[in-house]
C-alpha cells in the first residue's frame, strides 16, 4: 500500500478534554452518617459538605445527629443535618382515583396505592423512633439492632415476621423497610431494592414512601439500571416526588415520553431535571435530539453545545465521569451530523475532530468525518481515514460494515472501477453469513409466543452455555451493547449473581434461614430481567441486520453501476487511445505543506498514527 503516507501537524492534534479531579459529587442520593465522615476523612472542605447534604434530600434520623457530634464532625455540618431531621414528615398527597387504575407490568401488580387507607393520614417519627403501642416487640429490637449497626440480627428478625404472615397489615411497611434497609447495609442491592419497592407500592401516602423511593434512586444509580422505576414512574402523581428522587423521575418521564414520540411533554420533562443532577447534562442532550427532531435546528445545536462547554461535577466516580465525556462527545458528533444534514460539510469536519482521541465514540466519528470528506472530493482524506478505522486497534470495539461500502465509493469516484468490484464481492462474501445468522436467530422469537421465551434468547449469546459457534464478532456485541437500557440489564444481572454468592457466604445462622427466601426472589426477578434484556436484545439485533441488508442492497447497486462506468470507459479509451498515451509520459510532482512531514506507510498500525494517515490516489478517471 505505498500510496498511503502519513502526515502529522501540530496544528491537527487535538486537545483533549479535561476534568478537575476532587472528591465528591453533590447528588441527589440519601446519605448516612457514614459517607459524611467519608468526606471529612479526606478534607473535603466544610461548605462543600454542607452543599452535598443539603442538595441529597435526605431526612435524617436523630440517631444519625448523634453520631456525627460523636464522630467530630464540622458544626456546620452538624447544624444542616439537624436541620433536615425527619421528626413528623408531611404526608404527600394521596393519589387520585385516576392514578389507583393502572394495569399491571410484567408478572407482578405495579399499581401505586391500591392499598393504602387513604381515610386515616399518618406520620412517621423520626423514621420510626417510636412504635406504635400495639407494634409486635420482635419488630421493636429488629430496628434497635438495624441502629446498632447489625444488619444481619435486624434482618433475621424481620424475616422471622414476614414468614409468620400474621402481622398487623399496619406494620408490614415498617417491616418491608427495615428489611430493606438492613439488606442495603449487606450489599444485596437487588432484594433491598425489590423490598423498597413494595414499601413505594403502598403510595405517597404511606409514611415510609419519603424515604424509600430515594433509596431506589441511589440503586439504580449504583447497577445502571432503572427497570424498576421505568416501570411505576407514570403510576405515582408528579407532586408526589420526594425531593431525593424528583430529578430521576422527571428523567424517566422525559424518555417514556421521548420513545411515545410526545416530543413537547418529554421536553418540559426533560426541562425539570435540576442542574444539580447527574442527570442533567443526559437531559439537556435528549433536549437538542428533540429540537433537531422538530427540525428547530439552531435551538438543538445551542443544547448540545451547552452539553459539551458544560464542566463536569466535582467527583471521584469514574462511572460518572465516563458517562459525561461520553454524552459530551455524543453531543459534538450530533452539532456535526447537523451540519452534515445542511451541506455544511467543512463545519461538520471541524465538529467531528472535537471528539476526543480516548473516547469510545471516537472512531464513529472518524469514519462520519470521512463521508463529510467523500461529499467535498477529498477523496485522498475519506481512504485515510477508512485507514484508520480498519486498523486492528477498533476490531473488537466498532462494528462498521458501511466501512467497505464508503471505501468502494471512494473508489469509484477515483475510477478504480476493478478495486471497487473486488471490496464490494469481499463484503458481500465477509458479511453475508453474519446476515443470515442474524435474521435466523431474530426470526424464532418474532411471534408473540417467541417473544415469552426472550430469556432463551438472551442465553443464546450470554448465558452459561452460550452458542459457541457463531459467526457473529464481538464488534457487533459491544454496538448492541451501547443500547443503555440493555447495558443497565447486564449490570444488574452481574449485581444480582454477586449477590446470590455474598448471601451463601454469611454467617451459617442467618444463611441457613435466609438464603431459601432470598434466592426466591433473584431467581423469580432474575428469569424477568433475562426476558427483558432479551427483548432489548432481538431488538438491536432486528436494527443491525435491516442495516447489514440494506448495505447489501446498496452493494449490488454499486457493482451494476461499475460494470455500466466501465463500458463507458471502454468504450471513451477505444475512440481516444492517443489521450492515454500522452498522460502516460506527463510526469507530476504532488507537493506537500511545508508544515507536515511525510513518510511512507508500511503496513504497521501504531496507536499515535490513527487519524493522521493521508492517501495519494491519483485515480484512473482520465
Amino acid at each position: 500500500m505505498n500510496s498511503v503516507r502519513l502526515h502529522k501537524a501540530h496544528s491537527l492534534l487535538l486537545t483533549s478534554l479535561t476534568t478537575a479531579a476532587a472528591l465528591w459529587s453533590p447528588q441527589a442520593f440519601a446519605l448516612s452518617c457514614d459517607d459524611i465522615m467519608n468526606m471529612v476523612s479526606v478534607n473535603v472542605p466544610e461548605n462543600i459538605i454542607v452543599m452535598t447534604v443539603k442538595d441529597s434530600g435526605e431526612q435524617f434520623t436523630n440517631d444519625e445527629v448523634r453520631c456525627l457530634t460523636e464522630r467530630g464532625a464540622p458544626a456546620g455540618v452538624i447544624k444542616q443535618a439537624k436541620s433536615m431531621t425527619a421528626s413528623e414528615p408531611e404526608v404527600g398527597p394521596t393519589v387520585g382515583p385516576a392514578e389507583t387504575k393502572s394495569s399491571a407490568l410484567d408478572e407482578e401488580d405495579d399499581a401505586i396505592g391500591s392499598r393504602v387507607d387513604r381515610t386515616k393520614p399518618k406520620t412517621l417519627a423520626d423514621e420510626g423512633e417510636g412504635s406504635d403501642a400495639d407494634e409486635p416487640e420482635k419488630l421493636r429490637e429488629a430496628v434497635k439492632q438495624y441502629r446498632a449497626k447489625k444488619p444481619l440480627a435486624a434482618s433475621l428478625l424481620l424475616f422471622e415476621l414476614i414468614e409468620a404472615g400474621n402481622t398487623d397489615p399496619k406494620h408490614e411497611t415498617k417491616i418491608d423497610y427495615y428489611m430493606a434497609r438492613s439488606l442495603e447495609s449487606l450489599e444485596m442491592w437487588h432484594t433491598s431494592q425489590y423490598h423498597y419497592m413494595k414499601v413505594v407500592k403502598k403510595g405517597p401516602q404511606d409514611p415510609y414512601f419519603n424515604y424509600a423511593l430515594p433509596k431506589l434512586v441511589k440503586i439504580a444509580r449504583y447497577t445502571g439500571d432503572d427497570t424498576e422505576l421505568s416501570r411505576i414512574v407514570t403510576k405515582i402523581p408528579t407532586d408526589a416526588f420526594p425531593s431525593g428522587a424528583q430529578s430521576e423521575m422527571f428523567y424517566l418521564l422525559g424518555v417514556q415520553a421521548f420513545e411515545e414520540d410526545d416530543l413537547s411533554k418529554a421536553r418540559k420533562f426533560f426541562g425539570q431535571v435540576s442542574t444539580k443532577s447527574p442527570l442533567f447534562l443526559k437531559s439537556e442532550y435528549f433536549r437538542g435530539v428533540i429540537y433537531n427532531q422538530q427540525n428547530k435546528l439552531k435551538s438543538a445545536v445551542r443544547s448540545f453545545r451547552d452539553v459539551y462547554r458544560a464542566e463536569a461535577e466535582v467527583t471521584n466516580d469514574p462511572r460518572y465521569l465516563k458517562e459525561v465525556e461520553e454524552v459530551k462527545d455524543l453531543a459534538l458528533i450530533n452539532v456535526a451530523r447537523i451540519y452534515y444534514g445542511i451541506d455544511r460539510y467543512d463545519e461538520a469536519g471541524n465538529y467531528y475532530e472535537l471528539v476526543n482521541r480516548e473516547s469510545s465514540y471516537w472512531a464513529q466519528s472518524v469514519f462520519e468525518h470521512g463521508w463529510a470528506n467523500f461529499m467535498q472530493n477529498n477523496l485522498n482524506d475519506t481512504l485515510g481515514q477508512l485507514l484508520t478505522v480498519r486498523s486492528g486497534f477498533f476490531k473488537d470495539d466498532e462494528f462498521l460494515p458501511e466501512q467497505p461500502i464508503l471505501r468502494a465509493l471512494t473508489y469509484f469516484n477515483l475510477c478504480e472501477y476493478n478495486r471497487v468490484e473486488k471490496l464490494l464481492l469481499g463484503f458481500e462474501q465477509n458479511y453475508r453469513p453474519l446476515l443470515a445468522e442474524m435474521q435466523d436467530f431474530t426470526t424464532q422469537y418474532a411471534s408473540e409466543e417467541g417473544k415469552k421465551l426472550a430469556d432463551q434468547a438472551w442465553d443464546t449469546y450470554f448465558g452459561p452455555e452460550k452458542k459457541t459457534q457463531s459467526l457473529l464478532p464481538k464488534s457487533l456485541f459491544n454496538k448492541i451493547l451501547r443500547n443503555q437500557e440493555l447495558n443497565g440489564l447486564v449490570r444488574h444481572l452481574e449485581v444480582m449473581d454477586q449477590e446470590t454468592a455474598l448471601i451463601g457466604r454469611q454467617q451459617e445462622r442467618w444463611a441457613d434461614a435466609m438464603t431459601p427466601y432470598l434466592s426466591k426472589i433473584l431467581e423469580k426477578d432474575r428469569e424477568r430481567y433475562k426476558r427483558r434484556a432479551g427483548l432489548l436484545l432481538l431488538k438491536e439485533m432486528v436494527r443491525q441486520s435491516n442495516k447489514l441488508a440494506d448495505l447489501m442492497t446498496q452493494s449490488e447497486i454499486i457493482r451494476f453501476e461499475v460494470v455500466d462506468a466501465q463500458r463507458v470507459d471502454y468504450a471513451y479509451k477505444s475512440q481516444n487511445a492517443e489521450i492515454g498515451d500522452a498522460l502516460d509520459t506527463v510526469n507530476i510532482d504532488f507537493a506537500t505543506a511545508v508544515e507536515f512531514i511525510y513518510w511512507p506507510f508500511n503496513g504497521e498500525f501504531w496507536k499515535d498514527e490513527l487519524g493522521y494517515y493521508h492517501y495519494t490516489e491519483q485515480g484512473s478517471c482520465k
